[in-house]
């Protein structure tokens, strides 16, 4: 029965080795030390500083800062980004659990008959491993920052959803509006072609007015009918967008409240030039940098692979026939020892993922610059953009104030006899034409400053 304590060190040492290793990464302790290192990030993380929301109440309209609102709180596409999120961040601790000691327990029972002997019995064993890889060349340290990295990308993503999804909304909504408007100013004109065809068809009865002419009137009164189904096609598809944006049914489209185009003013100011330092906070920017952070860490982990490893091991063993004494110290056995490995051979993957971690640093510090001269480039031209479409509208304005003056004085000679009732609604007409063209510039501009706003990351 001498050799049964050897048989039973060797069972409890599989027996160990099969079980699960009970680590204390939940405690408290460790706990801190990541938050430590990730507390400052956090500190951005309130979605509606993601947003900007201030910046929305330049248009002063209750309505679309409420469906902003909605759309942070309900949006399902960000409650995805949001959870990808808390997902990186136990990636990190479970990273972080490997720069700390294991340690496991396992219960081997046996019953042990020895050769050439009558002696048998049951044997219980209680074997306690604890393993600990000492992180001298801070190998797993570095392991840790670089997943801790793709946790900081993660957030940059959400933040850029967050952006997206806000910016869409406020087109989405702006556009319903200006549809709205476009549609009241439609339904005149249907009117006034309707009376234009009808005044041409009497005058055609009479000879007055050829029937080409008179097929023309009706061909543009249909036209017209074309358009305005089409204007209300697009805003219902809007409001399904708008609705889904919101998270809620596409079927709540009744639900959509909004302001009138005219009653829509934006107070806020848009700068004609973007400090630099504006576009190194978009997220696309920092996640960039991030991203080359992590290929240098991730090619240094690849150096510290040729370095020798070293392992702390140790072993407690209880051991008694009987079960209620296996905790009986004047049985137990106990070891504690040290290994240091060094692969000698690997056929060469060593050196391949040296060089695959490098090939990867060089590409990701080129998708860096060139993230870079992008984002300058979308800066640039949303303010090209805001600048244009804001000349361009200056010289629709001026037109809608010749045509309004140009109606007024129509109305007045009308008013005399001087002029009929066909050349007053055909004056009024080009009124109607005009005021859609402004509306739909003065939305242009609205959209660009969207742009711009998306451009320099909501940092307006």
């Amino acid at each position: 029965m001498k050799n049964i304590p050897a048989i039973l060190i060797t069972a409890g040492i599989l027996a160990g080795n099969t079980l699960p290793c009970f680590c204390i990464e939940e405690s408290v302790d460790i706990e801190k030390v990541i938050q430590t290192n990730i507390e400052k990030i956090e500190e951005t993380v309130n979605k509606f500083d993601y947003i900007n929301l201030p910046w929305w109440e330049n248009f002063n309209d209750p309505y679309l800062c409420e469906y902003i609102e909605k759309a942070i709180n309900y949006n399902h596409n960000l409650k995805i980004a949001t959870i990808s999120t808390k997902e990186y961040y136990e990636a990190v601790k479970i990273q972080f659990a490997n720069q700390l000691p294991t340690i496991g327990a396992g219960f081997a029972p046996a019953y042990v008959k020895m050769t050439e002997t009558t002696e048998s019995g049951f044997q219980f064993a209680l074997p306690l491993l604890a393993n600990y890889e000492t992180d001298i060349f801070l190998k797993n340290r570095d392991k840790t920052k670089s997943v801790r990295k793709n946790y900081e990308m993660s957030l940059l993503d959400e933040r850029s959803i967050y952006i997206a999804v806000a910016s869409a909304v406020g087109s989405t909504y702006l556009n319903i509006v200006k549809f709205d408007k476009e549609i009241e100013l439609q339904e005149q004109i249907v009117n006034e072609r309707k009376t234009i065809f009808d005044l041409m068809s009497k005058r055609n009865k009479h000879g007055i007015t050829s029937t080409a002419d008179t097929i023309r009137a009706n061909k543009a009164y249909v036209e017209a009918l074309s358009e305005l189904t089409e204007l209300e096609k697009q805003r219902d598809s809007l409001l399904h967008s708008l609705c889904v944006l919101i998270g809620e049914s596409s079927d709540n489209t009744d639900g959509i409240i909004r302001k009138a185009y005219d009653e829509i003013n934006f107070t806020g100011i848009i700068p004609k030039t973007i400090d630099s330092d504006i576009i190194e906070q978009r997220p696309d920017y920092l996640k960039a940098l991030h991203n080359a952070e992590k290929a240098g860490i991730d090619v240094r982990v690849a150096k510290k692979e040729f370095l020798p490893s070293f392992n702390i091991s140790g072993l407690a063993l209880f051991n008694a026939s009987d079960l209620g004494k296996v905790f009986n110290t004047s049985r137990m056995l106990s070891a504690i020892g040290g290994f240091a490995g060094f692969d000698i051979f690997r056929g060469g993957a060593k050196i391949a993922n040296l060089k695959l971690k490098k090939h990867t640093y060089e590409r990701i510090l080129e998708e860096y610059m060139q993230t870079n001269l992008t984002a300058v480039q979308e800066v640039n031209d949303a303010l090209l953009f805001v600048k244009k479409d804001n000349e361009k509208l200056a010289n629709t304005l001026q037109q809608q104030d010749f045509e309004a003056k140009d109606y007024n004085f129509y109305q007045k000679r009308y008013e005399k006899g001087i002029v009929s009732k066909l050349d007053l609604s055909q004056s009024k007409e080009n009124l109607l034409t005009i005021n859609k063209l402004a509306v739909n510039q003065q939305t242009e501009c609205y959209i660009d400053y969207i742009s711009l706003y998306k451009s320099v990351g909501s940092m307006l």
